[in-house]
């Protein structure tokens, strides 16, 4: 198959690396397609998006026609024969900023429902962080009108897969009430894979090991720190702020958080206040109810079953030993 390139921070591109386990999950889902359609969530910049866009390679060279549409980017990718596709997700993406976004998104459901109405047998739409464009208040509106086009379509096909992936905790919970999508976790790349995305930097750089500590396989993390020039402090100290780390929330929950910072799982007690929790899932801090480590239940390897170095628990883990780091730093008040 053919590897793509993305880029990893503004000056670098890299070939996309390992992943062949979500790979291969995506070929199982193309080679029966969906009944439903698969959620797929993750800590932010695990490398969703990378996989969604390799896979969209594959697909195609599966005999899929496909459309991928990052609708946050204004970005989209159209691997059919049908050119009128390729021409109205360009006419959508060149649409004033917030028009754009909204557009793509809707058009890749519309676009879809028009392959299969041409006898196009095989259709795939992956759409990248669309809730973030569309609103969190329509995300499960989108949800079901992707599963009209699996159970409703407009003519007869043969396979249809259709694939949301998000970063977005609070919308898992209200999707996770209605039985329209299967909500699978990813997880951040498994050591060896990220050593092969960390062999593709060049010049000087940390040891592999202390990079895999503080990252935990984070693909964005990555980047960061190479455009930081490997300073940590500088990261965390965008991730306190990125993620409203204030005093008012740390002095609100402080207990709770010191408690957290040594083993997530403290956050799975009966004991633990469900407004911490949704307020940590709503700032992309922590993965909760993670399902167990059967391959089934993952798009893709699956994390350790816990791991307290990397911040991983049983049931809660932190999206990245570093998410944890910035919480620990806003505790200490540094």
């Amino acid at each position: 198959m053919e590897r793509i390139r993305l880029r990893l921070t503004s000056s670098l591109q890299v070939e996309f690396a390992d992943r062949e386990q979500a790979l291969r999950r995506m070929e199982e889902w193309a080679d029966r397609g969906m009944g439903v359609v698969e959620v797929v969530f993750g800590p932010e910049g695990c490398g969703k998006t990378a996989w969604l866009r390799q896979s969209a390679v594959l697909l195609k060279e599966l005999g899929y026609h496909v459309i991928y549409v990052d609708p946050l980017n204004t970005y989209f990718e159209a691997y059919t024969d049908v050119k009128e596709v390729a021409k109205r997700l360009a006419e959508a993406a060149a649409e004033v900023l917030g028009e754009a976004k909204v557009k793509l998104a809707s058009l890749a459901i519309v676009l879809a429902k028009e392959l299969i109405r041409r006898r196009r047998g095989k259709v795939a739409v992956l759409a990248d962080d669309v809730f973030q464009a569309i609103g969190l208040s329509e995300a499960v509106a989108y949800v079901k009108a992707l599963l009209n086009l699996i159970e409703y379509p407009p003519a007869s096909y043969e396979r249809v897969v259709a694939v949301i992936a998000t970063s977005e905790g609070v919308t898992k919970r209200e999707i996770g009430r209605h039985r329209w999508a299967y909500l699978t976790p990813m997880w951040n790349m498994p050591r060896e894979g990220f050593r092969q995305l960390f062999d593709q930097i060049p010049g000087e750089k940390p040891l592999f090991e202390e990079v895999w500590k503080i990252t935990g396989g984070n693909p964005k993390l990555l980047g960061e720190l190479y455009e930081a020039g490997w300073d940590v402090n500088r990261v965390v100290g965008r991730l306190i702020k990125g993620r409203g780390l204030v005093p008012g929330f740390i002095d609100k929950w402080r207990p709770w958080l010191k408690k957290a910072v040594e083993d997530p799982d403290v956050l799975w007690s009966p004991e633990a206040p469900m407004q911490l929790i949704e307020e940590l899932e709503a700032k992309n801090l922590i993965m909760y109810f993670l399902p167990e480590r059967d391959p089934w239940f993952w798009a893709g390897e699956v994390p350790p079953e816990k791991d307290l170095e990397l911040g991983i628990g049983s049931r809660v883990a932190w999206q990245t030993p570093l998410h944890r780091e910035a919480v620990r730093r806003a505790l200490e008040g540094t």
